[in-house]
Protein backbone atom coordinates (compact mmCIF):
# COMPACT_ATOMS: atom_id res chain seq x y z
CA UNK A 1 0.00 0.00 0.00
CA UNK A 2 2.13 3.05 -1.13
CA UNK A 3 1.09 6.35 -0.38
CA UNK A 4 0.21 8.50 -3.16
CA UNK A 5 1.06 12.10 -1.97
CA UNK A 6 0.12 14.02 -5.74
CA UNK A 7 -3.53 12.37 -5.33
CA UNK A 8 -3.67 14.03 -1.94
CA UNK A 9 -2.64 17.49 -2.93
CA UNK A 10 -5.09 17.36 -6.35
CA UNK A 11 -7.67 16.35 -3.86
CA UNK A 12 -6.80 19.37 -1.85
CA UNK A 13 -6.95 22.03 -5.13
CA UNK A 14 -10.22 20.63 -6.00
CA UNK A 15 -11.74 21.22 -2.89
CA UNK A 16 -14.47 23.76 -2.65
CA UNK A 17 -13.73 25.24 0.30
CA UNK A 18 -16.99 27.65 0.06
CA UNK A 19 -18.90 24.66 0.54
CA UNK A 20 -17.88 22.16 3.29
CA UNK A 21 -20.55 19.57 2.87
CA UNK A 22 -18.83 18.80 -0.49
CA UNK A 23 -14.74 18.31 0.79
CA UNK A 24 -13.29 15.16 0.68
CA UNK A 25 -11.80 12.79 3.63
CA UNK A 26 -8.55 14.52 3.70
CA UNK A 27 -9.53 18.47 4.00
CA UNK A 28 -12.06 17.58 6.54
CA UNK A 29 -9.32 15.35 8.96
CA UNK A 30 -7.24 18.51 8.41
CA UNK A 31 -9.60 20.76 9.60
CA UNK A 32 -10.34 18.87 12.49
CA UNK A 33 -6.79 17.90 13.43
CA UNK A 34 -6.82 21.85 13.32
CA UNK A 35 -9.53 22.25 15.47
CA UNK A 36 -8.46 19.59 17.82
CA UNK A 37 -4.77 20.76 18.16
CA UNK A 38 -5.69 24.61 18.30
CA UNK A 39 -8.39 25.08 20.77
CA UNK A 40 -6.01 23.63 23.54
CA UNK A 41 -3.07 25.45 22.25
CA UNK A 42 -5.31 28.35 21.92
CA UNK A 43 -6.39 27.77 25.51
CA UNK A 44 -3.35 27.25 26.99
CA UNK A 45 -2.04 30.81 25.67
CA UNK A 46 -4.64 32.55 26.20
CA UNK A 47 -5.74 31.41 30.26
CA UNK A 48 -3.15 28.82 31.24
CA UNK A 49 -0.06 30.27 30.27
CA UNK A 50 -0.88 33.47 32.81
CA UNK A 51 -2.46 30.71 35.24
CA UNK A 52 0.85 28.87 35.37
CA UNK A 53 3.12 32.59 35.26
CA UNK A 54 0.52 33.43 38.17
CA UNK A 55 1.52 30.11 39.89
CA UNK A 56 5.19 30.65 39.54
CA UNK A 57 4.82 34.16 40.92
CA UNK A 58 3.31 32.65 44.03
CA UNK A 59 5.48 30.24 44.79
CA UNK A 60 8.37 32.55 44.93
CA UNK A 61 6.51 34.27 46.72
CA UNK A 62 5.96 31.41 49.29
CA UNK A 63 9.89 30.87 49.38
CA UNK A 64 10.35 34.63 50.26
CA UNK A 65 7.87 34.55 52.84
CA UNK A 66 9.24 31.34 54.23
CA UNK A 67 12.79 33.13 54.37
CA UNK A 68 11.26 35.90 56.25
CA UNK A 69 9.15 33.59 58.41
CA UNK A 70 12.30 31.61 59.80
CA UNK A 71 14.08 35.15 60.26
CA UNK A 72 11.95 35.84 62.67
CA UNK A 73 11.12 32.71 64.45
CA UNK A 74 15.19 32.89 64.95
CA UNK A 75 14.83 36.04 66.28
CA UNK A 76 11.56 35.21 68.24
CA UNK A 77 13.21 32.05 69.83
CA UNK A 78 16.23 34.45 70.95
CA UNK A 79 14.00 37.51 72.15
CA UNK A 80 14.64 36.98 75.37
CA UNK A 81 18.23 36.66 75.50
CA UNK A 82 18.23 39.48 73.32
CA UNK A 83 16.20 41.40 76.05
CA UNK A 84 18.64 40.24 78.78
CA UNK A 85 21.25 41.43 76.54
CA UNK A 86 19.77 44.71 76.25
CA UNK A 87 19.25 45.12 79.81
CA UNK A 88 23.10 43.79 80.63
CA UNK A 89 24.01 46.70 77.76
CA UNK A 90 21.94 49.17 79.36
CA UNK A 91 23.27 48.59 82.86
CA UNK A 92 27.02 49.07 81.73
CA UNK A 93 26.63 51.91 79.58
CA UNK A 94 25.19 53.27 82.66
CA UNK A 95 28.00 52.43 84.39
CA UNK A 96 30.29 53.44 82.04
CA UNK A 97 28.22 57.01 81.55
CA UNK A 98 28.82 57.54 85.43
CA UNK A 99 32.28 57.05 85.20
CA UNK A 100 33.04 59.81 83.11
CA UNK A 101 33.14 62.97 84.81
CA UNK A 102 31.10 66.16 84.79
CA UNK A 103 31.85 69.66 84.99
CA UNK A 104 31.52 69.90 88.72
CA UNK A 105 33.72 66.66 88.98
CA UNK A 106 36.81 68.32 86.62
CA UNK A 107 38.40 70.13 89.15
CA UNK A 108 38.35 67.11 91.70
CA UNK A 109 39.72 65.15 88.63
CA UNK A 110 42.80 67.12 87.88
CA UNK A 111 43.44 67.51 91.65
CA UNK A 112 43.36 64.20 91.91
CA UNK A 113 45.68 63.42 88.68
CA UNK A 114 48.55 65.86 90.32
CA UNK A 115 48.47 63.84 93.58
CA UNK A 116 49.02 60.69 92.16
CA UNK A 117 51.84 62.38 90.23
CA UNK A 118 53.19 63.91 93.16
CA UNK A 119 52.81 60.72 95.17
CA UNK A 120 55.41 58.67 93.04
CA UNK A 121 57.38 61.22 93.00
CA UNK A 122 57.14 63.01 89.82
CA UNK A 123 57.62 66.61 88.88
CA UNK A 124 55.16 68.46 86.77
CA UNK A 125 56.83 71.03 84.02
CA UNK A 126 53.67 71.54 82.52
CA UNK A 127 49.65 71.15 83.96
CA UNK A 128 48.06 72.90 81.32
CA UNK A 129 44.10 71.91 80.55
CA UNK A 130 42.66 73.10 77.48
CA UNK A 131 40.85 76.21 77.37
CA UNK A 132 37.57 74.42 75.73
CA UNK A 133 36.24 71.25 75.65
CA UNK A 134 35.31 68.53 72.47
CA UNK A 135 31.55 67.56 72.62
CA UNK A 136 31.20 64.22 71.68
CA UNK A 137 28.02 62.46 71.31
CA UNK A 138 27.77 60.94 74.46
CA UNK A 139 30.65 62.44 76.62
CA UNK A 140 32.88 65.72 76.12
CA UNK A 141 36.76 65.49 76.35
CA UNK A 142 39.12 67.79 78.04
CA UNK A 143 43.02 67.79 76.93
CA UNK A 144 45.31 68.08 79.58
CA UNK A 145 48.63 68.66 78.15
CA UNK A 146 51.02 67.65 81.06
CA UNK A 147 55.15 67.05 81.05
CA UNK A 148 56.29 65.22 83.81
CA UNK A 149 59.70 64.33 85.07
CA UNK A 150 61.05 61.20 87.13
CA UNK A 151 62.37 57.95 86.46
CA UNK A 152 60.40 55.17 84.01
CA UNK A 153 59.21 52.98 86.89
CA UNK A 154 57.71 55.91 88.52
CA UNK A 155 55.98 57.09 85.24
CA UNK A 156 54.39 53.72 85.01
CA UNK A 157 53.04 53.56 88.45
CA UNK A 158 51.69 56.93 87.95
CA UNK A 159 49.81 55.80 85.14
CA UNK A 160 48.78 52.58 87.12
CA UNK A 161 47.44 55.05 89.45
CA UNK A 162 45.56 57.37 87.10
CA UNK A 163 43.54 53.57 85.33
CA UNK A 164 43.14 52.90 88.67
CA UNK A 165 40.60 56.28 88.84
CA UNK A 166 37.42 56.47 89.72
CA UNK A 167 36.58 58.64 86.61
CA UNK A 168 38.05 57.71 83.02
CA UNK A 169 41.07 59.17 82.01
CA UNK A 170 42.78 58.32 78.84
CA UNK A 171 46.44 58.90 77.98
CA UNK A 172 48.27 59.65 74.99
CA UNK A 173 51.67 59.95 74.13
Amino acid sequence: MAFNFNALVDEFRRTNWQEPGTWHVAPKLLVLLAIVVGIPVAAFFADTQSQIEELENGRNQETKLKEAYLGKKKQAINLDLHRQQLREIDTQFGALLRQLPNRSQMDALLVDINQAGLGRGLQFELFKPAPSETVREFYAELPIQVKVVGNYHDMGAFASDVGQLSRIVTLND
